[in-house]
């Protein structure tokens, strides 16, 4: 090769032979996360916890970069019955995988909104996305009114209570 470098990958094993997974280095979704094979500290009897404990609503309020996205990502796989994900985990033993509830995924990670034009947009889109990933069609124009109907097409469609998500990031 030119120059005398290898371009070869070195690949670092641990003491029973196996490869060393790699750092989960800018990977904000649980999917990708574990099937990647990257490596994932088993955070889910935290998540199981807060799934099962007194509270109805959480805001949970993190720093810039501190793992809202993967949270939210590791939600919406939970609650969307994604079993193969949690296949070695705490959840992947002591979760209903029978169950599969309706998850509302709202993301306001695109930007800064810069009027409450952009904003009501923003919105009706993220809920038109929403209904059509369910085979949903909504019919009211204003924006609370079409989340309502949302919430109750979904719960009646899918009979489950409705998960929703909501993600605020810079």
């Amino acid at each position: 090769m030119a120059g005398g470098k290898s371009s070869k990958v070195k690949r670092i094993y641990s003491k029973g032979n196996r490869p060393v997974k790699r750092l989960p280095i800018g990977i904000q979704t649980f999917s990708k996360m574990r099937e990647s094979n990257y490596c994932y500290v088993d955070k889910t009897p935290l998540i199981h916890e807060l799934i099962n404990g007194a509270g109805e609503y959480y805001f949970l309020s993190r720093p810039r970069r501190f793992g809202k996205s993967l949270l939210v990502s590791t939600l919406q796989a939970v609650f969307s019955a994604q079993k193969d994900l949690f296949r070695g985990l705490y959840l992947g033993k002591n979760w209903d995988w029978s169950i599969e509830y309706p998850v509302i995924d709202i993301s306001f990670g695109g930007g800064v909104f810069e009027s409450r034009e952009i904003l009501d947009k923003t919105i009706h889109s993220i809920l038109n996305g929403n209904a059509l990933s369910n085979g949903i069609e909504l019919t009211e124009d204003a924006v609370h009114l079409k989340f309502k109907e949302l919430i109750q097409q979904l719960g009646s469609k899918y009979n489950q209570r409705v998960v929703i998500l909501v993600i605020f990031t810079r």
